[in-house]
C-alpha cells in the first residue's frame, strides 16, 4: 500500500508543481539497455576481459591510463562512447520532458556523462552535467585548459583486447593524447570548465525559484556509493522543496519530505505518468 500511496502523492506533486528540477544517476541508463557497473560483477559482465585481467571499474576508470597505456585507456573509454552514440534513450526521457514543460521551469541535474538528456531533446542550457561529458576532450596531461568537440568517427576498438586502434584522438595544443572531458577516479587533471559554466546556470535558476512556489524534485537511479545526486537533491529539498521522489529499486529512502518509489526508472516514470494523466483528466 505505501508504494502506490507515494506514487498517487508523487504524481499529485508533479501536477501541482511550478518548477521541476530533475537529478540522474547511473540507473537511469539501465533502461535503455547499459551496462549496470553496480559493484565487480556488473562491470565484468559488461567487459569480461577486464575480469580475466582482475581490473575492476575502478581500477580503468582512472586518469593514469592516458598517460602509461592509452590504447586501453581509448580501448574502454572508446567503447563506452561507441555504446553511448548508438543507445536510444529510453521513454522516460520523454515523460519527464513532458512534465517539465509544464513546469513553469525546470533544470537537470546529472552525474551521467552519456548526454542522454540532450539526445531527448532537453535544452543544452537547461542541463548540468556534474561529472563532465563525452560532449568535448581535454589534454590528459593538460597542456592548457582547452576544451573541444568530440569527433563524431566512430571509435575502432578490437572487442578481444579493448585496446583502441591508433591513431587516438591528440590534443589540438600539444600533440599529445587527448581524453575525455569526464571526472575520473583521483583525477586532478579533469579540466571543469564546461562544468563550471553550466553550474552558474543551475545556481541562477535555483536563485530565482521563489520559496512560496512549489519545486518539485524528481530523483532517479542514484545510490549512495557515488553519492554527489543524491546529497544534491537532499540539499535542494532543504534549501526550497516541496517534495522529493526519489526513485530506486534498492536505496528509495530519504530525509523527510521524500516520497520513495522502490522501482526501477523507467517502471516508475511510467506508473507517474498513469497517475498524473489521470489527475489530469
Amino acid at each position: 500500500m505505501k508504494l502506490s500511496e507515494n506514487l498517487g502523492d508523487a504524481a499529485k506533486q508533479i501536477v501541482a508543481a511550478d518548477h521541476l528540477l530533475i537529478l540522474a544517476g547511473a540507473g537511469m541508463g539501465v533502461d535503455s539497455g547499459l551496462p549496470d557497473f553496480r559493484g565487480n560483477e556488473g562491470f565484468w559482465n559488461a567487459y569480461p576481459v577486464f575480469k580475466k585481467q582482475g581490473f575492476s571499474f575502478y581500477d580503468l576508470a582512472n586518469p593514469v591510463w592516458f598517460s602509461n597505456q592509452p590504447n586501453q585507456a581509448w580501448g574502454f573509454y572508446g567503447h563506452r562512447l561507441n555504446l553511448y552514440r548508438e543507445t536510444t534513450p529510453h521513454t522516460g526521457f520523454q515523460m519527464l520532458m513532458k512534465w517539465a514543460n509544464k513546469a513553469k521551469s525546470h533544470f537537470v541535474f546529472t552525474s551521467n556523462v552519456d548526454g542522454h538528456f540532450q539526445k531527448s531533446g532537453f535544452e543544452a542550457k537547461h542541463v548540468i552535467e556534474c561529472h563532465g561529458s563525452f560532449s568535448f576532450l581535454q589534454c590528459h596531461k593538460p597542456c592548457s585548459d582547452a576544451l573541444w568537440s568530440m569527433p563524431e568517427t566512430e571509435m575502432k576498438i578490437d572487442l578481444t583486447t579493448f585496446l583502441a586502434d591508433s591513431p587516438l584522438p591528440k590534443c589540438q595544443q600539444c600533440g599529445e593524447v587527448a581524453r575525455p572531458n569526464i571526472l575520473m577516479f583521483g583525477d586532478s587533471n579533469w579540466i571543469p570548465t564546461h562544468c563550471d559554466q553550466q553550474l552558474g546556470m543551475y545556481h541562477e535558476w535555483f536563485n530565482q525559484v521563489g520559496r512560496d512556489e512549489n519545486l518539485v524534485i524528481i530523483e532517479i537511479g542514484a545510490g549512495s556509493a557515488v553519492p554527489t545526486v543524491r546529497f544534491e537533491s537532499e540539499n535542494r529539498l532543504a534549501q526550497k522543496g516541496t517534495a522529493l521522489i526519489r526513485i530506486n529499486p534498492r536505496e528509495p529512502e530519504g530525509p523527510v519530505g521524500t516520497l520513495s518509489i522502490g522501482l526501477g526508472g523507467l517502471e516508475a516514470l511510467g506508473r507517474l505518468a498513469a497517475e498524473v494523466e489521470r489527475l489530469e483528466a
